[in-house]
């Protein structure tokens, strides 16, 4: 099933002309929709090539929790060196863990709060899943600098005082292309209003994210 990603952009003000060679600064609305029209929320935008390499100092702890047999958020977008505290909010015990090779762990079966927080020292995708419930599956988008977006429940990010042209990167968890692969788009003062780009997305079958071993070990 083939997905569609339609980025319309809005240029909402021109901040000013630099040098002689069309490099405009812009404030750009990118709305994310699917082949049907509907909002896609979670799609994470990145700036390609982008000099602001985040310091790993002072970096707060992100909280990644387990309600209703549910990671929640689905999605979380951590700064490389970021470390994340996993609660369990549910009455119940959960075994989380990942073998992503980004960031490969474990919280062995626990409830109420592990030992201590995860750290994220590597860029990519790491896929969550708990050995006890298999509908449980999460995400960790680890960035190596702060230009990284994540569009809301319209499909909509906001991007700021941008220097166009620019190149972005899109990534969605849904998309059928692996899991790692993100889809460059370029953006210019010329780029016409609406831009439609196609992504793969999961077929409507539960991807099987951790294959044969992630019960092979744990049960």
């Amino acid at each position: 099933m083939t997905w569609q990603l339609v980025i319309t952009k809005y240029i909402l003000g021109v901040a000013g002309l630099l040098f002689a060679n069309n490099v405009f600064a812009a404030n750009l609305t990118l709305n994310f929709v699917d082949q049907y029209g509907a909002p896609l929320s979670n799609t994470v935008v990145e700036h390609v090539n982008a000099n602001s390499v985040t310091t790993q100092d002072n970096l707060s702890i992100l909280e990644m929790d387990q309600v209703d047999k549910q990671f929640s958020p689905v999605l979380l977008i951590a700064q490389q060196g970021q470390q994340v505290n996993f609660p369990n909010s549910d009455n119940i015990r959960h075994h989380v863990y990942s073998f992503s090779p980004t960031k490969p762990f474990q919280l062995k079966l626990y409830s109420g709060q592990p030992e201590k927080p995860i750290t994220f020292d590597n860029e990519g995708i790491v896929v969550l899943g708990c050995n006890i419930h298999d509908s449980m599956v999460g995400y960790i988008y680890v960035s190596k600098n702060k230009h990284v977006y994540q569009s809301d429940e319209q499909g909509r990010i906001e991007l700021k005082n941008v220097t166009l042209p620019v190149q972005l990167s899109a990534w969605n968890p849904l998309q059928k292309a692996t899991l790692e692969e993100k889809k460059i788009i370029s953006l210019a003062i010329n780029t016409p209003n609406n831009i439609q780009l196609s992504l793969q997305t999961a077929d409507p079958a539960p991807r099987n994210t951790f294959g044969n071993k992630f019960k092979g070990r744990n049960d």
